[in-house]
């Protein structure tokens, strides 16, 4: 089964996941800009928010890549963002713990969160594998009060090496002490996060919030559309046959 004996453990992937991090962007990011006078730069809000998701998607990629440390690629998110490349790393880090500021007064937990924590609490470890940094996660988790809810946290900037890799996945897995094929991963992302962790040997399933994934899943992947849906998940014998209602 993917309970009991079968799944022991969910690794989580966690910025919109469990957190709600697109919602605390999209509020840190507005607050920020209108506090430099800049809200009006990039047409509207949302518009401002495409701009800044794009930006660290590139530059994280480079970070993921190795061609950059983390410091270094939020610098180039604020040069490449205000259209300032020569903007030296005092001035980039200053204007990035401006915005941070505005970001995490936004924080929240998802809705369904906590009761699914509270329901997998007795049946299940907990782990949490992120692309991003130790300090930056384990201070966010702890802020939201779960922390202690996850007995491994662990992120790229310190493994080295960055989800979809195999070598992520399965280092979660070794910090619980078990097998791939005792570990769940949950996350937002079907490519990055469910599919990934089943080609690492978990079992991959995908959080699909928006209802995105209409059409097939890759074989071997779970699609919930919220988090109420996963003890079922769980608790399926899905690993000998049995369907997923939830594809």
């Amino acid at each position: 089964m993917l309970g009991g004996m079968g799944i022991r453990a969910v690794l989580w992937d966690i910025d919109d996941t469990i957190f709600d991090y697109t919602g605390a962007d999209r509020a840190g990011l507005a607050r920020h800009l209108a506090q430099e006078g800049l809200d009006g730069a990039y047409g509207d809000a949302a518009r401002a928010l495409g701009v800044w998701r794009e930006v660290t998607d590139r530059h994280w990629d480079r970070f993921a890549a190795g061609l950059v440390d983390f410091q270094g690629q939020r610098r180039d998110r604020v040069r490449d963002f205000t259209g300032r490349p020569a903007l030296g790393d005092a001035e980039a880090d200053a204007w990035f713990d401006r915005y941070v500021a505005h970001y995490r007064a936004a924080w929240a937990l998802f809705p369904d969160t906590l009761p699914v924590l509270d329901a997998l609490a007795a049946s299940h470890r907990h782990g949490a594998l992120s692309n991003s940094s130790y300090a930056n996660q384990d201070g966010k988790l702890r802020d939201l009060g779960v922390r202690e809810r996850f007995e491994v946290l662990l992120c790229a900037a310190e493994l080295g090496v960055s989800k979809p890799d195999a070598g992520a996945f399965r280092a979660g897995c070794d910090a619980l002490g078990l097998a791939p094929g005792e570990v769940a991963y949950v996350g937002d992302r079907l490519d990055i996060d469910a599919q990934g962790a089943c080609d690492a040997g978990l079992t991959g399933i995908w959080l699909d919030r928006e209802g995105l994934g209409t059409g097939a899943v890759p074989p071997g992947v779970h699609r919930i559309t919220g988090l109420a849906e996963l003890p079922g998940v769980l608790a399926m014998d899905t690993r000998f046959g049995a369907g997923s209602p939830f594809r």
